[in-house]
């Protein structure tokens, strides 16, 4: 078993990092018109492609009249859609526009510059373990996350 400050020191860590990343993605994203919320929502449109305003309030874990307030918005600056689904004409799914994925492209590079500038000190060797490292915590807390 590990030191309990070892594992109080890397929960710290990787808290104030991700605050850091966070503060940093909505600083990066005032120059967009859209809000961090909206931002995660054409992400997931990204990553899942199209879905229900029921899916989407799901994976925003946000109420259904909420992410239907944020869709409105989005769809007004041409960032998504609304498109009947082919199989069955009464279910109505958010389409990522052009528009978004570029939004999203960009300000994912922006935050890619960022922390290439941060990572500038560090060797290569440093960067790959970090990678590794990363990949292994990731995968961990995924099946973790899959068994509780």
């Amino acid at each position: 078993m590990f030191d309990r400050e070892l594992i109080s020191n890397v929960e710290k860590n990787l808290r104030v990092i991700a605050h850091i990343i966070k503060q940093k993605g909505r600083e990066i994203l005032t120059h967009y018109p859209v809000t961090p919320p909206q931002f995660i929502a054409l992400q997931w449109l990204l990553e899942e492609g199209d879905l229900t305003i029921g899916e989407l309030s799901k994976k925003l874990y946000l109420a259904f009249s909420t992410t239907t307030d944020l869709v409105d918005r989005l769809e007004k600056n041409e960032l998504v859609k609304r498109v009947r689904d082919q199989e069955d004409r009464r279910v109505v799914r958010i389409h990522l526009l052009e528009k978004g994925e570029i939004i999203i492209d960009e300000v994912i590079e922006k935050r890619q510059q960022y922390l290439q500038e941060v990572l500038e000190s560090f060797s290569d060797d440093q960067v790959q373990s970090l990678n590794e490292v990363l990949n292994q915590l990731n995968k961990e807390m995924s099946s973790h996350q899959l068994r509780n």
